[in-house]
């Protein structure tokens, strides 16, 4: 199950998007702040923070970070009143490491000379996306004349176009979100680094932190749940003799939701609409009247 953890902003302030393995969290504005998101990221919350508040990750999960907002070189802006650096993002993914909080993490920004934010980073298994190179500006895209400011950001703009077309079963690869905003179209220049991943992008599905349908495998065997020890070691030992003696276990078969998703609508019967058939029998009895005239009328009735 994917899940969404969103800090909303205002208009200049930051917008961080997390897609966990489980829990679901939501923060105002108000709660934005640097030491806030850092104390979230490694679990360093007060014991009475409620789970709704709580990054509820292990060395299974996959995380998402998409942050964007005005920046610069080695630096992010929340609130426009306080910043984050990229050695404190980088110390805390150090930590989260250390703690098992993350099994793998996709870190994307959107901002100013983006990519100096993932310069520092050091921890394994991160993968790291910039909408433009240091030195470059990231500009915006969609302006709405009403309001008079833009509404999104190129990088970020394309990025959601892209996404919008990936269903749960799609096999739309890492190197395919590489090549998203070109510099044709983003005009600043975007950049990614992988060196501190393990997997090769091109065998990492979008699907991976984006959401997936996961595999289910199904056991006819019954669980004890009784306490104690003993009862629980008979169990596991008949249990495991069990599965010697059973074939393999083998994974069911998922439905075919990309199938379902793309297939095409059922063409209905054709049926004529109840006005055409009223025309077409007043132009019937029309014709009959200018070939025949009304003395043969009884013939009809």
């Amino acid at each position: 199950m994917a899940v969404t953890y969103c800090f909303s902003r205002l208009a200049t302030a930051l917008v961080a998007v997390l897609l966990l393995s489980f829990g679901s969290v939501a923060a105002s504005h108000v709660e934005v702040t640097v030491e806030n998101f850092l104390r979230v990221l490694t679990g360093r919350i007060p014991p009475s923070t409620p789970r709704s508040k709580r990054l509820l990750s292990d060395d299974r999960s996959n995380i998402l970070i998409y942050m964007t907002g005005h920046g610069g070189n080695g630096f992010l802006k929340f609130q426009d009143s306080e910043e984050i650096t990229n050695i404190e993002l980088a110390d805390a993914f150090e930590q989260m490491w250390q703690k098992r909080r993350y099994n793998e993490l996709l870190f994307i920004i959107d901002t100013c000379q983006g990519a100096s934010m993932y310069e520092r980073f050091y921890s394994p298994n991160i993968m790291a996306l910039a909408s433009s190179q240091v030195g470059e500006d990231s500009l915006s895209h969609q302006p709405d004349p009403a309001i008079g400011v833009h509404l999104m950001d190129r990088y970020t703009f394309y990025v959601l176009e892209f996404l919008e077309e990936i269903n749960p079963a799609s096999q739309t690869n890492m190197n395919d979100l590489f090549q998203v905003c070109p510099k044709s179209l983003c005009v600043s220049t975007p950049g990614h680094r992988t060196d501190l991943f393990q997997r090769d992008p091109k065998n990492v599905l979008i699907t991976d932190f984006f959401g997936s349908v996961r595999k289910v495998e199904i056991t006819t065997e019954t669980i004890n749940l009784q306490q104690g020890s003993e009862i629980m070691e008979s169990s596991y030992k008949e249990d495991q003799m069990d599965e010697e003696a059973m074939e393999p276990l083998k994974y069911a078969e998922q439905l075919p939701v990309a199938q379902i998703i793309h297939q095409k609508p059922k063409l209905k019967d054709w049926h004529p609409p109840g006005g055409f058939i009223l025309g077409l029998w007043a132009l019937i009895i029309m014709v009959f009247f200018k070939t025949y005239g009304i003395k043969h009328m009884k013939f009809i009735f």
